[in-house]
């Protein structure tokens, strides 16, 4: 049984999520957690970074975690089509008049600011990771929001890995002077929109308990809180 989702990257970093399993007893997730814990130290990465239930946060601090912060999870079906702002142009990244590096400047705005406290890599290596978590064909799934010609925001909509049909966005942003104005919302709601087209029915989406402009947009497009759960972190 997978009660823990990993994602590596060489020895640099582990990225670890604890997978609800129904029925499954605290006892077995701590014991899948003791021995991949022994074999991260064994490989001797750089650090580790986890999302478990806070049930366990006592045990996990014992062990050397330290706590960065907690997060809620929302989801809600995609049962049905969702409005797009006339006034708002989407184009793939691929079809746009952009390069990877003014890509890589306009995520690093949107990202500015945020009320998120893990964030975990520079933008280097956010680019990094995107081909290698999304494949070489990731700039067909990166979008951006245009108004009136000027980019002024992002979604990278994607099929959760190892499901069919569970909608995640990869990363979903607005630049900080388009903020407070209604478009972080109709982003969100288009980028329903495009998880819908690439085959989802759900949609899970998370965030810093902290970021309440966040969790409004989640509520005020038909999303409810899932899950709680909270991010811990253990260095070499």
């Amino acid at each position: 049984m997978n009660l823990l989702s990993v994602i590596k990257k060489e020895k640099e970093y582990w990225l670890v999520d604890q997978v609800r399993k129904e029925g499954c007893t605290e006892e077995s997730y701590r014991a899948a957690f003791e021995q991949l814990l022994h074999q991260w130290r064994e490989q001797n990465v750089g650090y580790l970074s986890l999302l478990m239930d806070p049930t366990f946060e006592d045990w996990l601090l014992a062990r050397g975690f330290s706590k960065v912060s907690t997060i809620v999870e929302y989801t809600r079906e995609i049962n049905s089509s969702f409005s797009v702002d006339s006034g708002i142009v989407v184009k793939a990244l691929v079809n746009a008049e952009m390069n990877d590096a003014q890509f890589a400047h306009l995520y690093e705005r949107c990202r500015s600011g945020s009320a998120n406290k893990n964030n975990l890599f520079t933008i280097e290596q956010v680019m990094e990771s995107l081909e290698n978590e999304l494949g070489r064909e990731w700039r067909t799934t990166c979008f951006i929001f245009q108004k009136s010609g000027e980019p002024i925001g992002l979604s990278i909509p994607v099929i959760e890995h190892g499901t069919v049909d569970e909608g995640r966005l990869f990363y979903f942003g607005v630049v900080p002077e388009w903020r407070g104005k209604g478009y972080g919302r109709a982003f969100h709601r288009m980028s329903l929109q495009l998880l819908k087209e690439i085959g989802a029915t759900t949609y899970v989406g998370s965030t810093d308990e902290a970021n309440e402009p966040m969790i409004r947009i989640f509520e005020q497009n038909g999303c409810v809180l899932r899950d709680r759960k909270g991010i811990y972190r253990i260095d070499r």
